[in-house]
């Protein structure tokens, strides 16, 4: 399933935003994925679901190099394999018990996870830093009739007059996640000033989109 603008790959988080030991729910076009972060500092994206009873694995925590939920407190590897089940200790779990992982890259501070079989590596933008990520319910028409420019291919958006760079990739759930990037060489109050930009940007698309649905 590739999204509207960025193809087989979908910018799910940055990189600062997943710490080293930690989980946190995120979304690709298939639905809800839990992207975490092993005390290695390797990267995984799980679907958000235990194959015991259904609990969001999201809500779990890291052990280690292993997620484990928080119900029940079955663990799994990286690869979805169910490694240990506390309530039988003695028992190696059987390989049909598996959560189903998506293939996940980290390029220049930005986390993608392939929603499709990809065979191209996801976009690496040059001279750009990541800022800070927002969601809206502006699609992409409206994001870029606010910024008065086109998404590229990998779902760059450059607003007209503008030093900072909208990443966008549209969700299951309806709405736009926007990654704000800007010139890496940009000061403290440039990327201050790119932030409050990005906010009324997606205020000015939200508008849009209202005016559109009228």
């Amino acid at each position: 399933m590739h999204t509207l603008t960025t193809g087989p790959w979908t910018p799910v988080a940055l990189s600062a935003d997943l710490p080293v030991g930690t989980v946190i729910p995120a979304r690709i076009p298939a639905g809800s994925i839990a992207l975490w972060r092993s005390e290695s500092g390797r990267l995984s994206a799980s679907a958000d679901r235990c194959p015991h009873r259904g609990m969001s694995l999201s809500h779990g925590f890291v052990r280690g190099e292993n997620l484990s939920c928080i119900y029940h407190g079955w663990s799994y590897a990286r690869s979805g394999q169910c490694i240990r089940i506390p309530a039988h200790p003695g028992l190696e779990p059987p390989e049909t018990i598996r959560a189903k992982t998506f293939t996940v890259e980290e390029v220049g501070g930005v986390i993608w996870v392939a929603t499709d079989e990809a065979t191209t590596a996801p976009p690496a933008f040059e001279g750009l830093a990541p800022l800070r990520s927002m969601t809206t319910t502006a699609g992409i028409a409206a994001i870029e009739a606010a910024a008065g420019a086109k998404a590229s291919a990998e779902g760059l958006v450059v607003p007209v007059g503008d030093t900072l760079c909208l990443l966008v990739s549209t969700r299951d759930d309806g709405q736009t996640l926007i990654h704000v990037l800007v010139t890496g060489a940009a000061s403290a109050e440039a990327r201050i000033g790119a932030s409050r930009a990005a906010e009324s940007l997606r205020r000015a698309a939200e508008a849009v989109q209202k005016e559109n649905a009228a």
